[in-house]
């Protein structure tokens, strides 16, 4: 019965996901959408409405640009989430905010944000889209979408593995929404470079029920506004598996090759143990 109160991704939209409902001092409610893998809740979902929550904390002249959370336990979809918003602290350059999101069963995720007032100084990047990568409409780059608000196109090249990306909801140019949704895509990248490295591992979708695999924690710094209605480059990097431990890093470049973030995940890969 639960999950059929929560609308389909696409049936509900971005948009709709990020409008809180105030309930206290600093406290939100949120809907929540069902994904095309069942009752679970999509990890990137939690993480953009808590930035969103500490984001309606702040001064709107200070910008996100950094998030750190942690995946406590798995998301229903047959409740709305509430989220607790602690003003850390508010300094003269930099704000810092703590959300803890709740369903019933208790909390499910926790989230560091800091939030920083423009400065003007140096601007310099390092990090590049490869040249050898296919651009997202090209052949070499395979469509894993999944839902109807979010594209993806898998490339593998010599550097590894990566993902053009792009949400296609009609979101505002409301750059704490952009950020937002920013958040939201980041989370559709990270598992599968880390679990390619495992033996009994394919090169296609295919094993992904040979696997319990799960977010445990999750990490954006942003660079630079963007608009995640256009393509973006998520050059994602593996780092090993240990313990049942995956991490995995990435660049998230426009397609201008512009720079706008840095991502890093470390998810669970356990194998399921045959009975």
């Amino acid at each position: 019965m639960g999950d059929q109160r929560a609308p389909k991704i696409g049936v509900i939209g971005l948009v709709e996901l990020l409008t809180l409902e105030p309930h206290g001092p600093d406290t939100f409610v949120a809907p929540v959408a069902r994904y095309p893998w069942g009752g679970r809740l999509f990890g990137g979902q939690v993480v953009a409405q808590a930035l969103r929550a500490a984001a309606a904390t702040v001064d709107p002249s200070r910008a996100a640009h950094s998030l750190h959370s942690y995946f406590i336990r798995p998301g229903t979809i047959g409740e709305p989430v509430r989220f607790e918003v602690e003003r850390l602290r508010d300094g003269r350059s930099f704000s810092t905010r703590q959300v803890v999101a709740r369903q019933s069963a208790g909390a499910i995720l926790n989230l560091s944000v800091s939030f920083q007032a423009a400065e003007d100084e140096a601007d310099v990047q390092v990090a590049t889209i490869p040249a050898d990568v296919p651009g997202p409409d090209e052949p070499g780059a395979l469509d894993w979408s999944w839902g109807s608000v979010l594209e993806r196109r898998a490339v593998q090249h010599e550097g590894g593995l990566g993902y053009w990306i792009r949400l296609t909801d009609d979101l505002p140019d409301d750059p704490v929404v952009q950020t937002c949704a920013l958040a939201f895509a980041s989370d559709s990248a990270p598992s599968r470079p880390a679990r390619a490295l495992h033996p009994h591992a394919t090169a296609d979708l295919s094993d992904r029920g040979r696997f319990q695999g799960a977010s445990l924690d999750h990490a954006v710094w942003f660079h630079r506004p963007t608009d995640a209605r256009e393509w973006h480059w998520y050059d994602c990097r593996t780092h090993g598996l240990s313990g049942s431990r995956g991490l995995v890093t990435g660049d998230v470049l426009a397609a201008d090759g512009t720079h706008v973030a840095t991502i890093a995940q470390q998810v669970l890969i356990r194998l399921h143990q045959e009975t």
